[in-house]
């Protein structure tokens, strides 16, 4: 702490610790001053605008110190100053010293909470930019709760000061007229519990209610007024009508019709969305594939003589096809109109709030989900637009493996693409414009995953970015330069196929949102509140269409949530949660993580532990020749409380369930560790991890007792 917070910190200690050593508060008591009422108010008609002066300094500085009192010399302001001087006198005195509180807490304290809680704080900061006014003026009304202690914890946000006083002013007024009232009759008072009595508590506490009440009025004021120029329907064709048949749509309609509700579902390409036809199950088929060939390639590992492993990429291609078939009926028509889903083929268009189009058919409808998805984001390269490149939409297209394949992208996708080719036999090059593979991981995890990407024989270039495509004859380029340096390199690679793997961008054109002028986020998703509903009441948004997630799961996840507060919002909503969100990248090993890693943690300002365990170490992975990776679990320190967990490990994305598992439902390390793991599993590197966390903060006093009592037992 710097020298002048220092002696401000010292001068306001000195000052209170006064007032409790002099005993200063037995003047303050209602007793001491209802006997002395009589010289006080001779002394204000004989001195006026002094009496008033002292009076007021007195009250900003028992306000300011939060020292108790208050109360007391609001009800004496009443009695010896009348009704409205008093009230003037309470009310400008009583928000200044609250005011140089907050000013103090501020200027002593929020550095240094911000920066031991930055996480929280940010996420407080944000809610009082949008609200802080509201919810002040609302705690303002309550005399419930203490004003001193407002004012403390009120600085350590990021409210305006500005803000504070005025808003402080208004809410702190009906209270200070009540109490300034009630002092007119000091003498008649005979305690201050008779005056906070239950009644008048009852009151201030509805009083406080009130804005609650009004900013819930306003708000369905506001989404009337939003749908007032355009006609309500006097009868509706459906209670719900989904806009997308991928994950997101499927769940909504499915819990739709699960719930007796009148739900359209429309899809204008393949029922499934991108993750049945060209996302998750494709990709995954793939790197089955790749890894069966990889594993058999290296046969000597399992005793096996290595073998060349042939096929014929076009066979490839027709299993992946094969499988999305095998799956394809969980998310066909038939399914769905079995369950009472109406399906409909086409495109649809959202004409008002109540009607959208299909083709040329028109539904009336109460509610409207939006689950269009996304499709993969194509960077403006020059050049790119003149070479057939490849998607994770038309990459399935290919019947011949690519003698030599670029990939530009080291996310998850850009990575799974990468090892599944070179694996197959391509010669790949992976190009990413940032320092490391899995920006979001912890650079250990990218590590991992680059040093298995470098063993099997792939290019990855980092910190290089496109800026070209060339085609001629003979051959096709890719020009890229270094990125961060003050004199930029070009390098070139040649390549037969390049696949765009830089993201994926929300489908938000061609079906009505531009007419209805509903918002956007700056990454061009739908922008929706935290019910998932739109700038319209009744239109919510799901899936990769809104984000932030951008996850099958996290869309099935988010359906229930936009179609339960849909159908059934008039009684009750419920706010979307994140709070516990799992994921993985399909590498080998596999990448998967839940809750915070260290760079989430330290760019929060979390306090943590990390806790981790190798899997060279487990007998199961050392058996199946799969002995790399590790386990990485945060605590709150000295807890065993799990901030998040990250698995570098074969599936992975299996094992990191027991920890999405134990968060979820608040159980930490200790609990894991209770729980018989059958042995050899994979599983058992989560108890190890939990049993690595319990001996590093097993007491030594404790063992030092053991000691001497296993000791003692030696001769006795």
């Amino acid at each position: 702490m710097s020298q002048p917070r220092t002696l401000v910190l010292f001068v306001a200690v000195c000052a209170i610790v006064a007032f409790y050593f002099f005993d200063l508060g037995v003047y303050f008591r209602l007793d001491y001053l209802q006997g002395r009422q009589a010289q006080l108010t001779a002394y204000v008609a004989s001195a006026p605008l002094q009496s008033a002066a002292a009076y007021f300094c007195l009250y900003v500085l028992v306000t300011a110190l939060s020292l108790p009192g208050a109360l007391v010399l609001t009800l004496v302001g009443g009695g010896i100053f009348g009704l409205i001087w008093g009230t003037i006198l309470v009310s400008v005195a009583s928000t200044l010293g609250a005011t140089a509180a907050f000013l103090v807490s501020r200027y002593l304290f929020r550095d240094a909470v911000g920066r031991r809680f930055q996480s929280r704080m940010a996420a407080i900061d944000k809610g009082i930019v949008n609200d802080g006014a509201f919810y002040l003026f609302t705690l303002r009304l309550v005399p419930l709760f203490p004003f001193f202690v407002i004012n403390l914890l009120m600085g350590l946000t990021a409210i305006k000061a500005w803000t504070f006083l005025f808003v402080s002013q208004a809410g702190m007024f009906p209270a200070t007229l009540v109490f300034v009232n009630a002092g007119t009759q000091i003498a008649k008072i005979d305690s201050l519990g008779s005056i906070l009595s239950p009644g008048i508590i009852a009151s201030f506490a509805a009083l406080g209610a009130f804005p609650l009440i009004a900013r819930s009025i306003v708000a369905r004021v506001k989404a009337r007024r939003i749908l007032k120029p355009y006609a309500k329907p006097k009868r509706f064709d459906r209670n719900l009508i989904v806009i997308g048949a991928g994950s997101a749509g499927l769940v909504s309609s499915y819990l739709g019709a699960a719930t007796k509700a009148r739900v359209t579902l429309v899809e204008k390409h393949r029922m499934g969305g991108d993750c049945l036809n060209t996302g998750c199950v494709p990709s995954k088929a793939l790197l089955r594939t790749a890894k069966a060939v990889f594993q058999a390639r290296h046969g000597e590992r399992y005793g096996i003589a290595s073998s060349d492993a042939k096929f014929d990429f076009s066979d490839v291609m027709d299993r992946i096809k094969r499988v999305i078939g095998a799956v394809e009926p969980h998310d066909s028509v038939e399914r769905y109109t079995a369950l009472g889903v109406e399906c409909l083929s086409g495109e649809a268009k959202i004409l008002t709030p109540y009607c959208v189009s299909i083709d040329d058919r028109k539904l009336t409808t109460r509610n409207i989900v939006i689950a269009a998805g996304a499709r993969p984001f194509v960077p403006p390269i020059p050049g790119l637009d003149q070479i057939k490149y490849l998607t994770s939409d038309n990459l399935w297209d290919l019947r011949e493996l690519p003698r030599r394949l670029v990939v530009l992208g080291g996310g998850p996708i850009g990575c799974e693409i990468s090892q599944a080719f070179a694996r197959l036999g391509a010669a790949v090059t992976q190009i990413e414009m940032a320092p490391r593979l899995l920006m979001r991981e912890d650079e250990v995890v990218s590590a991992t995953v680059l040093a298995t990407f470098e063993r099997e024989g792939i290019t990855v270039e980092l910190n290089l970015r496109a800026v070209e495509f060339r085609q001629t004859r003979a051959r096709k380029t890719v020009v890229c330069e270094t990125v961060d340096r003050e004199t930029a390199d070009v390098v070139e690679f040649d390549f037969d196929h390049v696949v765009v793997a830089l993201g994926r961008r929300a489908n938000v054109e061609g079906y009505g949102l531009e007419e209805l002028g509903i918002s956007l986020n700056a990454n061009g998703s739908i922008k929706t509140n935290k019910f998932l509903a739109t700038d319209y009441a009744n239109i919510y948004a799901c899936g990769d269409v809104t984000g932030p997630y951008q996850f099958t799961h996290v869309a099935a996840h988010q359906a229930w949530y936009a179609t339960v507060n849909g159908l059934f919002g008039g009684f009750k909503r419920f706010a979307v949660d994140y709070s516990v969100i799992p994921w993985c990248t399909f590498t080998d090993p596999e990448v998967a993580r839940v809750g915070l890693n260290e760079l989430d943690a330290a760019e929060q300002g979390i306090a943590y532990e990390l806790t981790s365990f190798a899997i060279d170490e487990l007998d199961r992975a050392i058996a199946d020749e799969v002995a790399y990776g590790c386990v990485r679990v945060l605590t709150k320190p000295g807890k065993d409380t799990i901030l998040g967990a990250t698995i570098v490990a074969e599936h992975a994305g299996d094992l990191i369930a027991e920890f999405v598992l134990a968060m979820k439902h608040g159980l930490g390390l200790g609990k894991i560790l209770s729980t018989i793991h059958i042995y050899p599993t994979l599983a058992e590197a989560n108890k190890h991890t939990a049993g690595a966390w319990r001996r590093a903060h097993i007491p030594t006093w404790l063992l030092a007792c053991a000691a001497r009592y296993h000791r003692w037992q030696l001769h006795h």
